[in-house]
């Protein structure tokens, strides 16, 4: 039986993104999005970003982003949220933040910085890939990266915008839920 269990967790290991153990999450740094779809857990990378991470970390916890539906969703490619306005022109009442690019590649759930054509416009939305989108590595921000609930992100309803969107019903930090 043991051996059984050494052999799941190493098998759940390598199903995991590089550098994501899905079993043991940092609370302080893992963002939890409660969608009408269901439970999306996203490890943020304060390494990678820094500026974007405190970010979302202050608009989760003023509970911006409740209640804000999937305005930009495309089929194998991504799906888009975090505008107030539901029409992807909208921000927060902060400052944009300035681009904090890496080498980190985008792969089936990686969270990015969406931005206008400005490298340092991204403000509160953000955006959640499919599959692995080589295109956008070094043009956008990496600040998370899911670890669980992709079958959720999923099921959001596709269009731009979608004709019944789907919304982060709650979003928070784990560190912070009572």
């Amino acid at each position: 039986m043991r051996q059984l269990v050494t052999l799941l967790f190493a098998f759940t290991a390598l199903l995991a993104p590089a550098g994501v153990n899905a079993a043991s999450p940092d609370p302080a740094n893992t963002l939890v999005l409660e969608l009408t779809t269901g439970e999306v857990m996203i490890k943020l990378r304060p390494d990678l970003a820094p500026k974007h991470v405190e970010r979302v970390k202050q608009l989760a916890r003023e509970g911006f982003y409740d209640g804000i539906i999937f305005h930009r969703v495309i089929e194998g490619f991504m799906a888009q949220t975090g505008d107030p306005t539901g029409t992807g022109t909208g921000g927060s009442k902060y400052p944009d933040l300035p681009a904090e690019f890496t080498t980190t590649a985008y792969e089936r759930g990686t969270i990015g910085a969406a931005r206008s054509q400005s490298p340092d416009s991204a403000n509160s939305q953000f955006f959640i890939t499919f599959t692995h989108t080589p295109f956008l590595n070094g043009k956008y921000t990496v600040w998370g990266q899911v670890i669980k609930g992709m079958v959720s992100v999923d099921k959001v309803a596709r269009g731009e915008p979608p004709a019944n969107p789907d919304k982060i019903k709650k979003a928070y930090i784990l560190a912070d839920k009572k």
